[in-house]
């Protein structure tokens, strides 16, 4: 069993054009004033990192790592959510995700999805110089838009999809084996990768690759009605990650899981401000620590209704108050009766 390494907060959801937010300095600063101890990054934020520059200065990354530890914070991951989206865009999602690339490759989905790979790579070298052992990214998605379709899929569509999407994240993968870190997909609507079973389906095709990981966020599973414990318990070799977000699930007579087009305060599947929603964030600290995961837990804020500096205050005493510290000893170790083996066989009746 492992002891649970935390509070810490992705930054994505809080960086801003606005001081402090828009720095790492001054987000550092706001972060251990919140009481977290380390800090997720966002790569694709040029106001609070230069991922190239990274991959290739050591120098760097002993500043950046620097200007965290002034304030207590450790650098938990690098994450290229955005990055990652674009290694696999249906065409369906063009324009939608046009804007997550540099401007020079917007507009042509082939430079976009080769720049998307190059970038992967320079986080792979990035996390290195940084120490890093987890990294955070989406898979992107090919076969998404058919998840329920009418009319029906042809056959042999889905392995095709998923064919191709381990087949561009193959050299990714051996790029980051070759850094020493681990990929941990966030398992997540929206990406082929979504649940238990298309993440075996990929992980199959990249050979069972040791650097294809899982971050595991329980408030994805709510919004599926999966099985967010159980989840721990079949993939946690797996689980190397960890984002600590809420969410909830009412659904009525009028809408369920597919959420009506409602926006999300009128859908029945929300995310929820951490302590506000309906996971047992109990259980999820249990047994993540009694499988010996000892990575980070990260806050990512995201709620409809409460504002984000009400979350990220009362995010880190709530994770806090779940990590459990795992026992040294025996809570029974007051009763042992202190015998050998040999006493052992005879209480056993073997002589």
């Amino acid at each position: 069993m492992r002891t649970i390494k935390g509070p810490a907060i992705f930054l994505a959801q809080f960086a801003g054009d606005a001081a402090p937010y828009n720095s790492l300095a001054g987000l550092a600063r706001w972060a251990a004033g919140h009481g977290y101890k380390g800090v997720q990054i966002p790569s694709w934020d040029a106001r609070l990192f230069d991922l190239a520059k990274a991959a290739d200065s050591r120098g760097y990354c002993e500043e950046v790592q620097g200007i965290l530890a002034e304030h207590g914070l450790a650098l938990t991951e690098l994450s290229t959510h955005l990055q990652g989206q674009l290694v696999a865009v249906h065409p369906a999602y063009d324009l939608a995700f046009d804007g997550f690339a540099a401007p020079e490759v917007r507009g042509n989905a082939q430079a976009r999805q080769q720049w998307a790979v190059q970038q992967m790579k320079l986080a792979a070298r990035a996390s290195r110089n940084l120490g890093l052992t987890a990294h955070a990214t989406f898979s992107g998605a090919l076969a998404w838009p058919f998840l329920y379709p009418w009319p029906q899929r042809p056959s042999g569509l889905v392995e095709a999809a998923f064919d191709e999407l381990a087949a561009r994240w193959r050299p990714i993968l051996d790029a980051f084996e070759e850094a020493g870190c681990d990929v941990c997909y966030e398992i997540h609507p929206g990406e082929d990768l979504h649940d238990g079973v298309t993440f075996e389906m990929f992980l199959e095709r990249v050979g069972n690759h040791p650097r294809c990981n899982i971050l595991y966020d329980p408030s994805h599973f709510v919004l599926q009605q999966l099985d967010y414990l159980s989840y721990i318990d079949i993939y946690h070799p797996r689980i190397r990650a960890f984002h600590a977000k809420d969410a909830e699930f009412n659904p009525s007579g009028r809408q369920g899981v597919y959420g009506g087009f409602q926006p999300w305060a009128q859908r029945a599947g929300r995310f929820r401000s951490l302590g506000d929603g309906q996971v047992d964030f109990g259980a999820i600290f249990s047994r993540l620590s009694q499988y010996g995961f000892d990575g980070w837990a990260v806050l990512e804020w995201e709620c409809c209704i409460k504002d984000s500096e009400q979350g990220a205050a009362e995010g880190a005493p709530f994770i806090a108050n779940h990590i459990i510290q795992v026992a040294s000893r025996a809570f029974d170790d007051f009763a042992a009766s202190g015998v050998d083996q040999a006493t052992n066989r005879k209480l056993l009746g073997l002589g």
